[in-house]
């Protein structure tokens, strides 16, 4: 499976693509950043993103983008800004029907290093080391990116039964299953 993983943001938004399917090795095919002039208006800026977003789903054909879910912080410029770009991805990704998944900073964190305390050191070096680069993607949101796609590889398989899981279980009881007959 390939992913593409988007640690979204106005004036760098990280980007990368990892191949692989959870208990084996994984590949990274790309990484790199989409980066926006600071002093540019918010909509340019949105345009740019998604323009750099398209040649990068065009480019690598990915079968899943993850990005990372926008959280509270204390600076509601910021995370207009980040929420903002992670809605330029995600409409991008629903333009070509590729499934969108959304992970906390925490889930992505533990998923890489195994505590959701991580710091962005860890985070580098553990995706570095889980990738078998020579040495950490910078800047930080490209690294971010890679362990968003990596979060998403690991824990797709399980997320899949779950909501194999609950569809079952909105339909109700399978027909053909009566006393015994079905095993």
């Amino acid at each position: 499976m390939r992913v593409l993983g988007v640690d979204p943001g106005l004036t760098r938004c990280g980007i990368g693509v990892v191949e692989g399917v959870a208990g084996r090795p994984l590949r990274m095919a790309a990484v790199g950043v989409i980066r926006t002039p600071a002093d540019a208006e918010v909509a340019q800026r949105l345009v740019e993103i998604e323009r750099g977003m398209d040649e990068w789903l065009d480019t690598h054909q990915p079968e899943a983008v993850a990005v990372e879910r926008v959280f509270s912080q204390h600076n509601v410029r910021t995370v207009m800004g980040t929420a903002q770009a992670s809605a330029v991805a995600m409409l991008c990704a629903a333009r070509r029907g590729l499934p969108v998944a959304l992970h906390t900073p925490s889930e992505v964190k533990a998923a890489v290093t195994g505590t959701g305390r991580a710091d962005k050191a860890q985070v580098a070096a553990m995706v570095t080391r889980l990738l078998r680069l020579d040495a950490p993607p910078r800047p930080a949101d490209a690294a971010d990116a890679l362990a968003l796609a990596i979060c998403h590889l690991w824990r797709a398989p399980a997320l899949n039964r779950l909501q194999r899981a609950h569809a079952a279980a909105r339909r109700g009881p399978d027909p053909r299953v009566q006393k015994g007959t079905i095993r």
